[in-house]
């Protein structure tokens, strides 16, 4: 009877617990649409557009809800998101201006800054006003914010001003401590990713490609810079060359770098007075959030998909480094639907990655082809589209790449690692075997691929070379000669590849959406983007999922060394023929 009683309260228990989640759930779908019907309403007048440029910069928001719920999760901010609004705000007669605030700001890369920074140039055309307030800039937030027509700094606040830098990481000697080192076959003299397991150092090909690209995106930056803030590039650089980040503020401005030193609660007054209402009036602020609901000037017309790719290019496997992934088996079904759907006119690919899996790169290329002999296909190039990224972006109709944009990187590698001497010195494992044919124990852990084995490993990375090679000059068009002079593994600004006619155009999104509506034939357009977002209740049954959720717990307390820890946590269930760029690139 006792366990009858037991057994009789668990299950009680259990159906209470169920009836209290479910309830909760319909309690915030409720919340979550009456929020939904209140921010759809039209914008009031005296509207300021604010831009907090705080949180990770990703190429669409996503959202963890659980975390969200419980107060530890990190914002994640879209560039999507940003550049709607921006675009949004230029055109809606309320909106006055936009005010940014600079925070703790991570960016996958300076093209998305630039991106963010174009746009509010473009805003600035109408005619409407932007003033930047930060209590301290970092320097890619001071980048965005040298645009604003006022910029204001804390009192007590310091601007980061310093160049550019890229670090690599090497972990060749940290695998010799534990027995274990990386076997290479590679193509490409500049095919620099696997340089961070087999060496200590950068080889002169690569030193050169980084210095030339660290080298580009900063004459970039101080371009931009000068031009917005009236002062020279010399005396920018001897900014940099005197660390001038913990400079007195007061030196800020007779530097120019900002135009007046104000606390938190003063910005609002800067703010009035550039809306030219008095100090006791109040002025609207509008989120990027809210801009989402409002509709723009392309809410008509035939429709043109922006399907977004970015994460590590894979084939069903988790992605080595990175939340996201370009998962080619979803990738491609997705494209046959919209080659299928007679409401596309044409296919706007947003791509940013270092690449992946040769073969997952080869079945999307394939899709791409197919995608295309039925409707335009234009690809937009975001921070990165390299290696196995511009395999897959080569056969588009037309290429856009920011200046900025990595590109390029047009070769292969494969990596098998050998940990014998771990198993057998170390650990004191023993083996002994019995084989039927010459090659029968290839791959063993009991001893590294011998010089026979890797000779016919390397006439296999050629031919995926060669492969890789002929659809560029294909896609391209131009003769295999051609593509091998700027190949080897190359890596390339958007602005250098433009030269050497490995994209078409320097642009953004818009650029490639006006290009797809042109090579389409239509006069009006609008957007709409693939694939589907999740909706916040399937996000949040998924962050119930206790492995997602010690991800996260990971993400934020590794910071940083998140991304290298996954690299070398994930290694094994990757594709061992690689088309991707640098496994972990930090430029700051």
């Amino acid at each position: 009877m006792k366990e009858f009683f037991r057994y009789t309260v668990a299950t009680i228990a259990g159906l209470l617990i169920y009836t209290v989640i479910i309830a909760a759930i319909g309690m915030m779908s409720i919340v979550g649409m009456i929020a939904s019907g209140e921010s759809s309403g039209p914008i009031d007048k005296n509207s300021v557009l604010v831009l907090p440029l705080t949180g990770t910069l990703e190429e669409r928001a996503g959202s963890n809800m659980l975390l969200k719920i419980i107060g530890q999760a990190g914002e994640e901010v879209g560039l999507d998101e940003i550049l709607d609004g921006i675009r949004k705000a230029k055109d809606n007669e309320n909106i006055k201006g936009i005010y940014i605030e600079a925070g703790a700001f991570g960016a996958d890369s300076y093209a998305s800054l630039q991106a963010i920074r174009k746009s509010l140039l473009d805003f600035k055309k109408s005619g409407k006003w932007i003033v930047a307030y930060g209590d301290s800039y970092t320097q890619a937030t001071y980048y965005i914010a040298s645009v604003a027509d006022k910029v204001l700094l804390n009192p007590h606040g310091i601007i980061d001003w310093h160049g550019m830098a890229a670090q690599h990481y090497y972990l060749k000697d940290l695998m010799a401590k534990f027995g274990v080192k990386m076997q290479l076959a590679k193509v490409g003299s500049y095919k620099s990713a696997p340089e961070m397991f087999t060496a200590d150092k950068m080889s002169d090909p690569n030193r050169e490609q980084v210095t030339a690209y660290i080298t580009g995106i900063w004459q970039n930056i101080l371009n931009d810079v000068s031009a917005s803030r009236k002062i020279s590039i010399e005396q920018l650089n001897q900014y940099a060359d005197s660390l001038i980040t913990f400079d007195n503020p007061q030196n800020y401005l007779k530097y120019r770098l900002v135009d007046k030193l104000v606390y938190t609660d003063e910005v609002k007054d800067v703010v009035k007075e550039m809306m030219k209402i008095n100090v006791d009036d109040k002025f609207n602020k509008i989120t990027i959030n809210d801009m989402a609901s409002v509709k723009g000037k392309r809410d008509k017309g035939e429709e043109i998909a922006v399907y977004y790719a970015y994460g590590d290019v894979v084939d069903g496997a988790v992605s080595m480094s990175q939340a996201h992934s370009i998962d080619a088996q979803k990738v491609c079904k997705d494209l046959e639907k919209l080659m299928e759907n007679d409401d596309v006119k044409a296919v706007v690919l947003r791509i940013n990655t270092g690449g992946g899996s040769a073969y997952a790169s080869e079945q999307i290329w394939h899709s791409m082809k197919r995608l295309k002999a039925k409707k335009p296909v234009v690809v937009s190039m975001g921070g990165m589209t390299a290696s196995g990224g511009y395999y897959i972006s080569c056969i588009a109709n037309y290429i856009y790449a920011e200046p900025t944009t990595l590109t390029g990187s047009i070769g292969i590698f494969g990596m098998f690692p050998d940990a014998s001497q771990l198993l057998t010195e170390k650990l004191g494992v023993k083996f002994d075997e019995v084989k039927t044919n010459k090659f029968s124990t290839f791959g063993t852990m009991a001893r590294p691929i011998n010089n026979e084995e890797m000779a016919i490993l390397n006439r296999y990375i050629d031919r995926g070379y060669n492969l890789f090679r002929s659809r560029v000059a294909e896609g391209r068009k131009m003769s295999i000669d051609e593509v091998e002079k700027i190949a080897q593994g190359h890596v390339w600004l958007g602005q250098d590849a433009l030269k050497i006619k490995l994209v078409d155009g320097l642009g953004g999104l818009d650029d490639a959406l006006a290009k797809a509506a042109q090579l389409a034939g239509l006069k009006e357009y609008h957007a709409v983007t693939y694939p589907d977002t999740e909706g916040w209740e399937e996000l949040l049954l998924e962050d119930l999922n206790q492995e997602n959720y010690i991800q996260e717990q990971l993400r934020l307390t590794l910071g940083e060394y998140y991304e290298p820890f996954m690299l070398l946590k994930t290694m094994d269930k990757q594709n061992a023929i690689q088309a991707r760029m640098e496994f972990y690139l930090k430029v700051e």
